[in-house]
């Protein structure tokens, strides 16, 4: 095992990740693994008392196992297991996370919704092109719910975490994921995205040159689809996604049925069925902040827990 190399698996509602990482002579983090199952264990989370299913454990159970295979490759001196929203919920959570102990030997940690936006916070801080911007919104979108962060001057002044991830919005207002999603519903969920926002006490009082942060996979894959039409790998394509990109790739992928939109270049098919919930969401944000543009970054939750591991 290497004592300055750590990785991080992040249970979401949508999807499981891991980062495996080592501390760079610089104090940055320099990424030897990153991948992404779409598990999506989170069915149902939208019930008043949600509970994973059986399938959904299963699921969940394989792309871990599967995740600590490749860890194990990297040999990192840490590993730390996590859970967000879906777990957290769930009445069987702690069910869950038993199995995992049994099958796998590690223990998961819930984080907290704040916990969760913390280290949020805290992998944004090891984004390279980021590293000038003063003050600035973070905002991550999740299966399960949303973290609101605001900062100034780098540090956190402003933090909630609210139940607004796309699995769980698309349970509450898609009765039929499979047909084309008529225009009233994007407006159900943008002004109820912007409620929400204000209920919480969120507010945007930063400076108006304050720059936009998004993470999650929902602007992950915007970026991807925009950066497959132009030829380009993910990683290639413009950061700068504006609002009205938002509002046209949601109002094209609206149209389309889910057998459609599962073709759609760069977009992955497991998160076909949620993704028009999901812009619409992203549309409700800035439209409550009046902003018109978010700055993507790759860094997210599992950078923070990997460089506080390496204490970087």
């Amino acid at each position: 095992m290497t004592a300055q190399r750590a990785a991080a698996i992040d249970i979401g509602s949508n999807s499981i990740k891991v980062l495996v990482a080592e501390a760079a002579a610089d104090g940055a983090l320099k990424v030897l693994l990153s991948h992404t199952i779409e598990a999506r264990i989170s069915a149902g989370i939208s019930r008043t008392n949600p509970v994973l299913s059986e399938q959904g454990m299963q699921r969940g159970l394989e792309a871990i196992v599967e995740l600590l295979a490749l860890c194990a490759g990297h040999h990192p001196g840490r590993i730390q297991i996590v859970a967000t929203s879906a777990v957290r919920d769930a009445a069987n959570g702690a069910d869950f996370s038993q199995r995992v102990k049994t099958a796998t030997g590690h223990s998961i940690r819930i984080l907290s919704g704040r916990e969760e936006a913390h280290y949020i916070g805290q992998g944004i801080a090891h984004d390279p092109g980021l590293d000038n911007i003063q003050d600035f919104y973070l905002f991550d979108l999740g299966g399960g719910s949303l973290e609101t962060l605001s900062f100034r001057q780098r540090q956190v002044c402003r933090i909630h975490s609210l139940q607004l991830g796309c699995v769980r919005l698309t349970e509450r207002f898609l009765p039929d994921r499979g047909a084309p999603q008529p225009p009233e519903l994007a407006t159900s969920v943008i002004q109820h995205t912007a409620a929400t926002i204000r209920e919480a006490g969120f507010v945007f009082d930063l400076p108006k040159t304050a720059t936009v942060i998004g993470t999650g996979g929902t602007l992950a894959s915007v970026r991807s689809v925009l950066a497959a039409r132009a030829g380009l790998r993910p990683e290639d394509g413009s950061a700068l996604l504006s609002a009205p990109a938002l509002r046209s790739l949601h109002a094209e992928l609206a149209r389309m049925s889910l057998a459609e939109r599962r073709q759609v270049a760069g977009l992955s098919p497991a998160r076909a069925d949620v993704f028009p919930v999901a812009l619409a969401t992203l549309i409700g944000v800035a439209e409550c902040g009046g902003f018109d543009s978010y700055r993507h970054s790759f860094c997210n939750l599992r950078h923070g827990l990997v460089a506080e591991m390496l204490a970087v």
